[in-house]
């Protein structure tokens, strides 16, 4: 099997917002802390025979990408909040492939990534990619034609812009591939003014003159778990989120070790610093309700903050929630796969994250996520099992 030459990356911003925001946090913060992340299947995918000898040469060829002048001058003049010193780090920063181990044993793919964390932080979501649109091309598996992806998205956007609500592209992960990717963003960007408000893709961001979107992963709270243990990771990782960005890239995400344990450590001082927070897990209406009466506890009109939805929406979800949340609560939208994967074929179940951390003069650290929905729980059983004991979760 061989790749054609087209298939390669063509940017090193190709790649969600937040993994560059979260770099500059770790070069300033945590320059000598290490990381481990691993691929899990959870859709149960069988992957062809030779896969895994594609997907090496595809890992392989992204330690060509540079950052270019013109896309420096758009992170330059877009985000000002990245100052000089990180876009000139980012100017002379190339992937690593070494760091990427790859397996295959049968229909079997294991992936693993590990090095220091300011280089190895940029790696999860193109090697999803990679995955996704390598499986559908080694697998044979034939997508709608051009004109009908356009014609989707183009009715999804007037149906959104119907509801008056805001979204965002956060679809890059597990998208069919870099070409419908691109067709996509045409079709939001022709069809979508007044409701589509940008991506999380910076690549696409600059070639659609629209807005990079994202903040922070769970990847950091899971970070400051094994640098300042299960009690402090949200409190440390929100006060140090603020010590670089002061007050800008303000959406907390609030579920990396349930939304419980994050409210009664999100205080007035974060309630009003931050300017919402961001739904990836759970029953999105309670989570609202959850939302309000924080604000409302805080003293704060939660008309005044916004909730970011992102947890695996269609217009259908949608649409129940901007009925729910109008007049209570500021929303907007994220929505991926729907958006980018919706080509006739089944969209892949998968995700990469981080294992263990290693913090400079401490110890590998495995690392857990326990999100409103017990199916997104990531880490061995005995250390979610602690956390659980620490952080009082049932």
């Amino acid at each position: 099997m061989h790749l054609k030459q087209d298939f390669a990356f063509s940017s090193i911003l190709d790649n969600d917002f937040y993994k560059f925001t979260m770099q500059q946090g770790v070069v300033r913060l945590f320059p000598d802390a290490k990381a481990r992340y691993g691929f899990i299947n959870r859709g149960n995918h069988v992957f062809p025979e030779g896969f895994s000898t594609v997907l090496r040469a595809a890992v392989d060829e992204m330690a060509k990408l540079k950052l270019s002048r013109q896309e420096k001058h758009f992170l330059q003049v877009t985000c000002p909040y990245l100052d000089a010193v990180y876009l000139d780090f980012l100017e002379g920063y190339c992937y690593n492939p070494e760091e990427v181990r790859i397996q295959q044993s049968g229909g079997t793919l294991e992936v693993h990534i590990e090095g220091y964390w300011y280089r190895t932080i940029l790696w999860e979501v193109p090697l999803m990619s990679l995955i996704c649109e390598l499986y559908y091309r080694l697998t044979g598996l034939e997508r709608v034609p051009d004109e009908e992806v356009i014609s989707r998205t183009r009715e999804k956007i007037e149906k959104y812009k119907a509801l008056n609500v805001t979204l965002a592209d956060f679809g890059t992960r597990r998208r069919h591939s870099y070409a419908v990717h691109r067709l996509v963003l045409q079709g939001l960007s022709g069809f979508g003014q007044r409701s589509f408000i940008g991506t999380s893709n910076v690549h696409m961001a600059m070639l659609h003159n629209t807005k990079p979107i994202g903040t922070h992963a769970h990847e950091w709270f899971m970070f400051h778990a094994a640098r300042y243990g299960f009690k402090m990771a949200n409190a440390m990782g929100l006060e140090h989120w603020v010590d670089v960005y002061r007050g800008d890239l303000g959406i907390a995400l609030s579920d990396t070790y349930t939304t419980e344990v994050f409210f009664s450590q999100f205080d007035k001082m974060f309630s009003k610093l931050f300017d919402g927070v961001r739904h990836d897990s759970g029953d999105p209406l309670e989570f609202a309700d959850k939302v309000v009466a924080h604000y409302r506890k805080m003293g704060i009109d939660p008309k005044s903050k916004t909730i970011i939805f992102s947890d695996s929406l269609n217009y259908d979800k949608v649409a129940a929630i901007a009925d729910y949340c109008r007049d209570k609560v500021g929303m907007s939208f994220g929505i991926g796969t729907s958006l980018t994967n919706d080509v006739g074929l089944t969209p892949m179940n998968i995700v990469i994250k981080m294992t263990a951390a290693l913090p400079k003069d401490g110890e590998w650290t495995e690392v857990v996520k326990l999100s409103d929905e017990h199916g997104k729980y990531t880490g061995s059983k005995e250390v979610i099992a602690l956390a659980k004991t620490l952080l009082s979760i049932h």
